[in-house]
């Protein structure tokens, strides 16, 4: 028999987090399966879906975190929420994984799972199946109501320049180690045309490797191209978790902008060879920002989205 409870009980909650922050384990008692399903929903998209999934995922996380917190006000849709904003339109990927993972514990444990939550641990998750590292992902995030696609214009560029990254990151209270370390994941995944054009014309960047200019190209046109066309932020091993990314850009293969001024600037340079050179230094650099990035959270009176797709606010 399921229970009746009066509709507050399920929409709100006053999280232990409101005096211990995130915790590791918060679902124990009120839904074991939370994790478990989250990763067994990752690696069947992964598997059987799109494999670029788990970068999309990745990044999700990201714009979802710098822009409100972690509040899963990404995953809201609307005409102007944050899906249509400059940043993601027509480039977030991973749906599918979140609304089919909600969907499952909405059944299982109906109203007790966050959005938020199911986000953060499926970015782990996508690490993971990549060849990345695992971390504990600590739990308790509300989700938000509010999502406004003017507000992710907080979100780092990819024309901007190492002064610029490291005044964005610091809004934040990131070090610039922090950033670059997280700017690593970017070893996985894919950007549109749009994003690293201005390196092709109408000027070539002179710190674009010449033969790598030459293919994109080909890919990304000065005209008649379509500039939402994705290619791969890493050439060599697009769908794998490693340094590969660090070790383009001290080839100057980096695609971004943002990316190759980290080994181009002086300021950033001896760090981003290390994350060439000692890939265990960076993962482990990684996950310790990353879990601070998903700190960025409400924890302290919200709602727990009811809806299994996380696109709509609560009644």
């Amino acid at each position: 028999m399921k229970l009746s409870l009066p509709p507050k009980l399920i929409v709100f909650r006053v999280s232990s987090a409101l005096e211990c922050g995130l915790q590791v384990g918060y679902y124990a008692n009120s839904c074991p399966v939370a994790e478990t399903i989250v990763t067994a929903t990752v690696g069947a998209y992964h598997q059987c879906g799109d494999p670029f999934y788990a970068a999309g995922v990745l990044r999700m996380h990201f714009h979802d975190c710098w822009v409100r917190g972690c509040d899963a006000s990404v995953l809201l849709a609307g005409p102007t929420s944050e899906q249509t904003g400059l940043p993601n339109a027509n480039s977030l990927r991973g749906f599918p994984v979140i609304q089919a993972a909600k969907t499952q514990l909405e059944k299982l444990c109906p109203g007790i799972v966050s959005c938020a939550d199911i986000l953060a641990f499926a970015a782990r998750d996508s690490v993971v199946i990549s060849g990345g590292p695992y971390w504990p992902v600590p739990a308790g995030r509300f989700d938000g109501r509010v999502s406004n696609a003017a507000e992710t214009l907080i979100l780092p560029s990819p024309l901007f320049n190492v002064s610029q990254l490291t005044a964005n990151f610091a809004a934040k209270n990131f070090t610039q180690i922090e950033m670059i370390a997280l700017s690593g994941a970017h070893t996985i995944g894919q950007a549109r045309c749009l994003s690293f054009t201005n390196r092709l014309y109408p000027t070539q960047d002179p710190t674009l490797n010449p033969a790598l200019a030459s293919w994109l190209k080909t890919q990304c046109p000065a005209t008649g191209g379509n500039p939402n066309n994705p290619v791969n932020l890493d050439f060599a091993t697009p769908l794998t978790f490693d340094n590969q990314y660090f070790q383009n850009l001290v080839q100057f293969d980096g695609l971004l902008t943002s990316d190759e001024v980290l080994f181009t600037d002086p300021s950033t340079a001896s760090i981003t060879q290390i994350g060439a050179t000692n890939s265990p230094v960076w993962q482990a650099a990684f996950v310790e920002a990353i879990i601070k990035m998903g700190n960025l959270a409400n924890t302290s009176f919200g709602e727990i989205r009811l809806d299994p797709l996380c696109q709509a606010v609560n009644p």
